[in-house]
């Protein structure tokens, strides 16, 4: 089975792309769904955050507040390093713990796991192949607006991540969303092909 990394910068279409990958059958592991479960109350890593940021970033039901920590992390480099040396080695096992499931009830060519930050932390070397979304920066910004995001936060979300070009030039695939979502779902079946191809033959 092939584990592939799917990555990108914010807003650059990462969700749409998983969730076709999902639609063909191909298993997905989501990140950000993992950060969630490892910051939940009672967990290791929630503790180790509120003993760093206090216990005033938590949510009545325990786990960690994402709209309270936010803004302290992205304001801050040294604290939003801080916190990805807490969260980051928990939500890798629980990568590693689901590739193995999936390797486990296969057969499957492939599996897709979306990793925003995975040249930053410098987990690339984990996975067989990396595919990198992107998207035309005026049209990162308006999907960041939509999300009731001020321009200023927008534009400090982007520059926390490194910058597209520097992505995509350590790609093996770039899927580039600022088309129509028929434009997306067109590069996402040929990457499709060739996953299974490539799987076939490995």
């Amino acid at each position: 089975m092939l584990k592939i990394a799917l990555t990108g910068g914010i807003a650059t279409g990462k969700s749409h792309v998983l969730g076709e990958f999902r639609r063909r059958g191909v298993p997905c592991l989501d990140t950000d769904e993992l950060a969630h479960g490892v910051t939940s109350a009672g967990t290791e890593a929630t503790s180790a955050i509120a003993a760093r940021f206090g216990s005033n970033v938590l949510a009545p039901d325990g786990s960690v507040d994402r709209q309270k920590v936010g803004p302290i992390v992205f304001a801050d480099a040294v604290a939003r390093k801080d916190l990805e040396a807490i969260v980051h080695p928990a939500v890798y096992r629980a990568v590693a713990a689901g590739l193995r499931g999936f390797e486990l009830s296969g057969p499957y060519p492939a599996a897709v796991v979306d990793v925003p930050l995975l040249f930053e932390t410098g987990h690339q070397g984990d996975f067989d192949k990396v595919i990198v979304t992107c998207c035309n920066q005026n049209v990162q910004l308006a999907r960041l607006r939509a999300r009731a995001m001020t321009e200023a936060d927008a534009r400090q979300r982007i520059a926390a991540q490194w910058p597209t070009e520097k992505k995509v030039s350590r790609a093996d695939f770039v899927i580039d969303t600022s088309g129509t979502f028929e434009d997306t779902d067109r590069q996402i079946e040929h990457v499709c092909g060739i996953l299974s191809g490539a799987s076939a033959v490995s």
